[in-house]
Parts: C-alpha cells; structure tokens; sequence
C-alpha cells in the first residue's frame, strides 16, 4: 500500500519551493503555450483607445449611457417618494442593460469577421 504512493519515475520528484516565493515572475507577462499576443504598432493613450472603440461600435457607449441615466432618474424618483416612476426608471435601466450588452456581443461577432489587416 504504501509502494503506491510513491512516484514510478524518480525523474518526476515533486518540486520544492521556497515559502514566500511565488512561481512565476509577476513582472513578466505570463507564457502561454500556443498563444501569441498581438502587438500594437504604436502605444495608445487611454482616450485615443476609447475613442477607436467608440467608432468601432458605437452602441455600447450609448448603452452604457442609457444605463446610467435610468439608474440615476430612478434613484431621485425613489427618493422623492414617486414609486410608480421609480419602477419604471428601474425597468428602463434592465432593459437598457441588455441592449448594451446585445451590443457588446454585435460588435465581437462584427470584429472576429472583418479582414485582418
């Protein structure tokens, strides 16, 4: 019984590590077997990349918009005590929640099928 717990092949002894040491090199990006990451020609700034995702598609702004807009409408109806308004903001805010997201899965389905360039 206890033969079968130990190793068949003295080449494969588990590895020891260092307490306090982590596996991998934090400050590196990690390797993944059969995956090679795209580099961008040229750095971009954070608004210069909101702006490109913008006029890839711009549903999703639009939706986030939406969004945030029927959540805040409906917060002030429901502290001014308009329940009924506030109801109704709270299921514009769903339904725009889903249309941002519908939109989020046209522009993936839009993106993997244009040409690369």
């Amino acid at each position: 019984m206890a033969a079968a717990a130990t190793p068949t092949a003295p080449d494969q002894a588990p590895k020891m590590q260092v307490p306090g040491q982590l596996p991998f090199d934090p400050s590196q990006a990690p390797v993944i077997e059969g995956f090679t990451p795209i580099t961008l020609s040229k750095n971009e700034s954070f608004k210069e990349k909101f702006l490109r995702k913008t006029k890839e598609n711009p549903f999703v702004p639009i939706g986030c918009a939406a969004t945030a807009g029927a959540l805040l409408y409906g917060l002030r109806a429901f502290h001014q005590g308009k329940t009924r308004q506030s109801q109704l903001m709270m299921r514009g805010r769903i339904f725009a929640q889903g249309f941002t997201v519908v939109a989020i899965i046209v522009g993936i389905f839009t993106t993997s099928f244009k040409p690369k360039q």
